[in-house]
């Protein structure tokens, strides 16, 4: 989840893509832009809430993750989904908090 976090902040979205599921991975990524408005997105911190390990394959993190876009302050409060494959950990998918 760490490492997601610090490819976000650096760009990295190679990283990001490798990182994700196979069978949820989109097909581009341009990280360092707001999807909806096209405005550059500065990443301020990330709080890890709580980590959850399921079973060997399966794990669960509730983070919020601190940004700004065009000035103004905003949070993403998330549960992430992942799965171990080959003893590497891919991101599936999150259910989003208000």
């Amino acid at each position: 989840m760490r490492s997601r976090y610090s490819a976000y902040v650096l760009g990295l979205d190679d990283y990001l893509l490798q990182t994700w599921h196979m069978d949820t991975r989109p097909a581009s990524l341009n990280s360092s832009v707001n999807v909806d408005n096209d405005i550059a997105i500065t990443w301020l911190g990330l709080q890890v809430k709580r980590v959850l390990f399921i079973d060997d394959a399966s794990a669960s993190v509730e983070f919020i993750a601190r940004y700004k876009v065009a000035g103004k302050a905003a949070r993403m409060h998330e549960l992430s989904q992942f799965s171990r494959i080959d003893g590497r950990w891919y991101y599936v998918d999150g259910t989003q908090y208000s």
